[in-house]
């Protein structure tokens, strides 16, 4: 890839994004109240952050990867079900993550 055609690949998704942007100020507020769009727009956030969520914990590059992030994946859910505080769950899940990595696992 040439450094034209990444600077056109940059410049392209920047107005892109700057169009998206000033698309979601121009849509009349109506058309956004409706229960339907609220709905999807919550599910389409929490789709995109669930997804994030499993690309960073199984992915390490191209390969798929089981280590000390998905049990500590899981003790954030279990915490997370159970409502505790947020800090908590980092908290917990990062000494999980820590100690199964001190046992030498991950």
């Amino acid at each position: 890839m040439t450094t034209t055609v990444l600077w056109v690949t940059v410049l392209a998704a920047s107005l892109l994004s700057f169009g998206l942007k000033l698309a979601g100020h121009l849509i009349p507020e109506h058309w956004l109240a409706t229960e339907r769009v609220q709905r999807t727009s919550t599910l389409v956030t929490v789709a995109l952050l669930v997804a994030l969520v499993v690309v960073q914990t199984f992915a390490d590059g191209q390969a798929l990867v089981v280590d000390a992030r998905v049990p500590a994946l899981a003790v954030a859910a279990i915490a997370l079900a159970l409502r505790a505080p947020f800090i908590l769950v980092v908290l917990l899940a990062a000494a999980t993550a820590a100690g199964l990595r001190a046992l030498g696992w991950g």
